[in-house]
């Protein structure tokens, strides 16, 4: 991390986006609360936290597309600022009390389109803005910044909220500003291609097509993808079993809550330690580590009752797939050449919150179809059978050494 902590430019756009993503996650937790003191309905609630996820996946491609097109580092400031405008005009809406709710849909829309395309366009800029033997680094640093914005965001959202009802808006106002600010005197070195990515493609449905057919074509980019979004969909589903399970149990809702809270700083210690593990060992072993581990200590549940005991499992759950994160997120940036890294970061945007946004749904299916015991081991049988097909594929015992990955992006190859 060193090398990281010398890096001026990345330093300013990791802290203005770990203020960024605490402002965001500030507003995920007051928008359901504030549809609730308008209109009291929790299905109009559902509507604007639904509509922010719905933007982000609908645009995710055509987003990737777009960032492979126009300059990166006008995105990122162009998506900061059009974010503090819309929560600006929320907390004006706020103030002279003439919010509605469909306001507060407009308001997550932009926020969810926002989303879409500043994930991909940092994402691709990282080999640019890193050097190349410290991307795992950053990509770690990002993943830990994500979750300590998450866990911070979460828990000022109903203390500010409660504050009054514009408050976390108009901190989300100041931490959207905030990020901007860093981010005009990052120095992101221009794209060699940019006078060929300056003039108007054809047609953006084939320049879509065009990065969809990469990633399928690549057989290590397939493989990679597919193991991300299963991880993502039997975890998400695990996750809303667990808490269900405990709560039928009759586990405070106190505990609960620390049990997510658990979850989030295991995720952030295993972010923190994912560059020395990556350094350790070979990528096969990262990633079959990580569905050994889950299989072994998923099943687990069906033995705790504690809340505080469940919360040490979803930590050390949480723990170790930042460190299969990092090595296949670097894999995938650098062995895609730069001008097709945007529509690579809207694949796996879209892709990444179907499997979220499945999750939730497979796991309450489960639920209400077996007792919550069984639920958790279906749930631990199909993360063994994804482990079996992860520990004997072939393409992932062939994946490169760490010290190779760094050639990737001078000589992209299937």
């Amino acid at each position: 991390m060193t090398g990281l902590g010398r890096n001026r430019d990345y330093r300013l756009l990791w802290t203005g986006q770990v203020v960024s993503e605490a402002g965001f996650s500030t507003t995920t937790i007051a928008f359901p609360l504030l549809v609730l003191a308008l209109t009291g309905s929790a299905a109009q609630s559902g509507l604007v936290l639904g509509a922010v996820a719905v933007a982000q996946l609908v645009a995710g491609l055509p987003a990737g597309a777009l960032v492979d097109r126009w300059h990166r580092k006008r995105i990122m400031l162009g998506c900061e600022a059009v974010q503090a405008v819309a929560a600006a005009c929320l907390v004006l809406a706020l103030f002279w009390q003439v919010a509605g709710v469909w306001l507060l849909v407009a308001v997550a829309v932009v926020m969810g389109l926002c989303r879409a395309l500043f994930e991909p366009a940092e994402e691709a800029s990282l080999p640019r803005l890193v050097a190349e033997e410290q991307v795992p680094a950053a990509v770690a640093m990002n993943a830990a910044r994500t979750s300590a914005g998450q866990l911070s965001g979460t828990a000022l959202g109903g203390f500010l909220f409660a504050l009054g009802r514009l408050v976390p808006f108009a901190f989300d106002v100041v931490a959207h500003v905030f990020a901007f600010v860093s981010l005009l005197f990052v120095r992101l070195p221009d794209r060699p291609d940019r006078q060929a990515a300056d003039r108007p493609p054809a047609h953006l449905g084939r320049e879509i097509a065009e990065g969809l057919r990469w990633v399928w074509q690549q057989r290590p980019l397939r493989v990679t993808v597919l193991c991300v979004v299963s991880l993502n969909l039997l975890f998400s589903a695990y996750y809303l079993v667990i808490i269900v399970l405990a709560n039928d149990r009759g586990v405070p809702s106190g505990e609960i809550g620390v049990m997510a809270a658990m979850l989030g700083a295991g995720g952030i210690l295993g972010a923190l330690a994912a560059p020395y593990l990556h350094r350790r060992l070979s990528p096969y072993l990262t990633i079959i580590g990580v569905f050994w581990a889950l299989t072994v200590l998923t099943p687990l549940a069906v033995f705790v009752h504690n809340g505080y005991l469940l919360g040490a499992l979803f930590a050390a759950i949480a723990f170790l797939p930042p460190a299969a994160n990092t090595t296949i997120s670097t894999y995938q940036l650098l062995f895609t050449p730069d001008h097709l890294r945007g529509r690579l970061g809207g694949v796996l945007g879209v892709t990444g919150g179907l499997a979220a946004a499945l999750g939730p749904a497979l796991g309450g299916w489960l639920i209400e179809l077996l007792p919550g015991p069984a639920a958790v081991l279906t749930c631990t049988a199909a993360i063994a059978a994804v482990t079996l097909l992860t520990t004997f594929s072939g393409t992932l015992r062939g994946f490169p050494a760490a010290a190779e990955l760094r050639e990737l992006e001078e000589t992209p190859g299937p």
